[in-house]
């Protein structure tokens, strides 16, 4: 079968690439750029733990030591320091549903594509192709075929074509999909300097600074560190087109290390400057037959410290499995249909949110600006969108999506609800190693996980033929797509003997009160799309109840 063609060599194109290639989809990859990224210590990405944790999967490498976890989050007004939160820090009770809160990974983007390309250059069936600009799509029932001009222009066929190819998405105008939305909601002044900080590796949300500003005032500074002593400093900048001129900049460098550090003229070294402009658009369609669009192709979002690259990747994550099983055992409709469905929703209700916060945040002096408490509102929502919580920041959840299973009677509630992402507790992998749950995702597989308390202190051939772990075995095995089996101790509000059934992307299916297997095949072959769904497993429901029930015997 033709390759999938990815279109954009950016994090999300690359990161599609990756997740295709581990799940044995080959792929062609068109660059529009020469094959490597500028150096630009002002355009960094901050990873939230999920996204994070994919980047770490999919390269292979620790990426924590090219970026920079922070130690701890402060937000300030004027003088008064309004929160202060340290990362890494356990809750007394050490409760396992209380964790403590994870720290973004502050990282150069293009570190994190340099990480990206060299994980692809060890996969034999992922080609790149510099210097190929598109300027063709065609479709057809069996496939695509697309044009690039330039050095490598030619025509490429391809099984299915993806664009990822950035805000101005060629892809997406060969298409003549509308690209509606707000442009420049906020714009900010960036400058990427090595200096000493009062607060050494903690993340700095200060707003209102009490010092005077030469030019229009900035209402705004945050302060987020990289590795070896650099820090990424942004002005919010008013709304208009006012250019940033170096003069200006550099006045708002020396102004904001004077008012931080009290020194008449603290010691800095420039490394790198730029303007960051935030513009708010969600395309109409994601899908037209078998081209597909992803990233900032679908989607531009940013505003109140939010990261839009974090969507971009969960954009690949959510395609890619879809993909690759479509890829494998032929197009389900359903299933390929429901990308568009679960991603467009998680990113409109983010733009909502945002856009309702807006005018409360950057209102100015209007009524809300005296109602008490109005500072704090303010505070804990920037402080959302920039750690990645609540509304502006979470990952979204596909609770809705047309994948999910309905009217699954064995259902109960655990901490995790139907359609959010899984909590990544340690499992026991069927040969016996100890693992994270995250570690076992983006294979392709389901996966379905056995809450057994006492297993962990066991070795598997003790208990993995005894008590339940038979019957769920031969329900697993008959299920209508591979899946593995593992165990945890524990999972938070998880009774003992609940199943878990997982995606491929780590969000949760259903949890199961105890071993059902036609519940457990009603909630997998409507994961797949329904029961149009040819896979690897192989089964029926009336098989799996007498192949589970021959197993319990």
């Amino acid at each position: 079968m033709d390759p999938v063609i990815i279109v954009g060599a950016g994090p999300v194109g690359l990161t599609l690439a990756l997740a295709l290639a581990r799940q044995e989809v080959p792929c062609v990859v068109l660059d529009e750029g020469p094959g490597k990224d500028e150096p630009r210590l002002a355009r960094t990405v901050a990873l939230h733990e999920d996204t994070a944790a994919l980047m770490s999967r999919l390269t292979g490498t620790a990426l924590d030591e090219a970026g920079a976890h922070w130690a701890g989050w402060r937000s300030m007004r004027r003088k008064q320091v309004m929160r202060e939160i340290t990362f890494g820090e356990a809750p007394e009770d050490d409760a396992e549903d209380d964790a403590a809160p994870v720290s973004p990974l502050h990282i150069a983007q293009h570190v994190l594509t340099d990480a990206l390309r060299a994980a692809l250059a060890r996969e034999r069936i992922v080609k790149i192709v510099a210097d190929s600009r598109l300027d063709a799509v065609e479709q057809e029932p069996s496939g695509v075929t697309a044009h690039t001009r330039g050095a490598q222009g030619t025509w490429w066929r391809g099984s299915y074509l993806v664009g990822c190819d950035g805000p101005r998405s060629t892809v997406r105008k060969l298409l003549d999909i509308r690209f509606p939305g707000r442009t420049a909601v906020e714009r900010h002044a960036v400058a990427a300097l090595r200096a000493e900080l009062p607060w050494p590796g903690q993340a700095l949300l200060h707003r209102m600074p009490p010092w005077r500003s030469s030019g229009p005032s900035a209402g705004e500074v945050t302060a987020r560190p990289l590795p070896d002593g650099v820090w990424r400093l942004d002005w919010l900048l008013p709304p208009g087109k006012d250019l940033v001129t170096p003069e200006l900049l550099l006045a708002r460098v020396q102004e904001t290390l004077t008012g931080w550090t009290g020194e008449a003229s603290p010691s800095y070294e420039l490394l790198d400057t730029g303007v960051h402009i935030v513009h708010h658009r969600l395309a109409r369609r994601w899908r037209a037959g078998r081209v597909f669009l992803a990233g900032d192709a679908a989607h531009l979002l940013g505003a109140l410290g939010t990261q839009g690259l974090d969507e971009g990747l969960r954009d690949a994550d959510n395609l890619a499995w879809k993909l690759a099983l479509a890829w494998h055992h032929g197009p389900h409709e359903a299933l390929l249909d429901s990308y568009q469905a679960e991603r467009r929703a998680v990113v409109a209700a983010r733009l909502r949110a945002a856009d309702q916060a807006l005018p409360q945040v950057r209102g100015g002096k209007g009524l809300r600006s005296y109602v008490p408490g109005a500072a704090r509102g303010h505070d804990a929502l920037l402080t959302d969108g920039h750690l990645g919580s609540g509304p502006l920041g979470a990952p979204g959840g596909y609770a809705d999506s047309p994948l999910a299973p309905r009217h699954i009677e064995a259902e109960v509630p655990v901490a995790t609800p139907p359609g959010a992402p899984v909590t990544d507790v340690v499992v026991t992998a069927e040969d016996g190693s100890f693992v994270r749950l995250r570690d076992r995702l983006g294979r392709g597989a389901l996966l379905v996980v056995l809450i057994a308390p006492g297993t962990g202190v066991w070795e598997r051939k003790h208990w993995a033929t005894a008590g339940i772990m038979p019957r769920l075995a031969a329900a697993v095995s008959a299920l209508p797509h591979p899946a593995e089996l593992l165990v945890a101790e524990s999972y938070p509000g998880a009774a003992a003997h609940t199943v878990l059934l997982v995606r491929p992307d780590g969000h949760l299916v259903t949890a199961l009160n105890g071993v059902r297997p036609a519940d457990l095949y009603a909630a997998a072959e409507a994961t797949l799309g329904g029961p149009a769904q040819a896979g690897g497993g192989g089964g029926t429901r009336a098989g799996v109840q007498a192949e589970a029930g021959a197993a319990s015997r």
